[in-house]
């Protein structure tokens, strides 16, 4: 049974609840390499850590989006506990191990889609799993908003 769409407001606002505890420091969504957290001094208070079900919510999104924006079968995005997703448009995988995955954590592929690591930067890093000739979405990252 397929997943209820989810709606446009509900998912922004996931998105936007985890790039602010990205910028507030939330050491639950760290991102290796970059800056983050209030300046020392500035008065700002670190956000609370980011509830599990709102980063859930925020991946299956995002999920959602890139399958509607480049709508097919030939690669799954896998996002392990959270979610997958099929997209880009070519030969339809209909049963066991598509020829392309994608497979990468939560953090790593929020970041990806808010643009906030490229997807060079993390297939270099290993933080991406891509294989097939399909699997490099470097084209549809990130998902402007």
């Amino acid at each position: 049974m397929a997943r209820a769409k989810i709606a446009h407001s509900e998912g922004l606002a996931a998105v936007t609840a985890w790039r602010e505890s990205v910028a507030n420091g939330d050491a639950s969504v760290s991102v290796p390499g970059l800056a983050s957290g209030p300046a020392p001094g500035s008065g700002v208070v670190p956000a609370p850590a980011l509830r599990t079900g709102t980063l859930a919510l925020a991946v299956r999104y995002t999920l959602q989006t890139i399958a509607e924006r480049s709508p097919g079968a030939t690669v799954e995005v896998r996002v392990p506990p959270y979610g997958a997703a099929q997209c880009v448009a070519g030969p339809r995988h209909t049963r066991g191990t598509p020829p392309n995955i994608v497979e990468t954590d939560a953090t790593t592929w929020l970041c990806l889609v808010t643009g906030s690591l490229s997807w060079a930067d993390a297939v270099a890093a290993g933080r991406v799993h891509a294989s097939g000739q399909r699997a490099d979405l470097s084209e549809l990252l990130p998902l402007a908003e």
